[in-house]
């Protein structure tokens, strides 16, 4: 009796996302992303100066530099797209609860 035995570094191939779940979950991804970014650039603006005037105050020199740390980690993601269905199936599920809070908070920095 004979066994065939599939070796472990072979896989099935993943099945193709569909197209509406592929573009609803980059849509609500890009919109959240989007948020965050604008977000972080009002939070990251100096109290009561102007950006020019940043290097007179300790405390909005940090904020300026960790405000754009914040801005380039997120800008990174804005062009990393998920791997699989389940990634998209997930920003879906995230974007759609999560939108109306960035939206909110969004209106309630500026």
């Amino acid at each position: 009796m004979t066994q065939s035995v599939v070796p472990p570094d072979t896989k099935s191939p993943a099945p193709e996302t569909p197209i509406g779940l592929r573009v609803a979950g980059i849509a609500l991804r890009e919109i959240f992303l989007i948020c965050l970014l604008v977000i972080t650039i009002r939070v990251c603006m100096p109290q009561n100066e102007t950006i020019w005037t940043v290097y007179d105050t300790p405390g909005d020199l940090v904020r300026l530099a960790l405000g754009l740390l914040v801005f380039l980690g997120i800008a990174t993601q804005l062009f990393r797209l998920p791997s699989d269905a389940h990634g998209y199936r997930v920003w879906l599920y995230f974007g759609l609860a999560a939108i109306p809070f960035a939206l909110i908070c969004l209106i309630a920095v500026w």
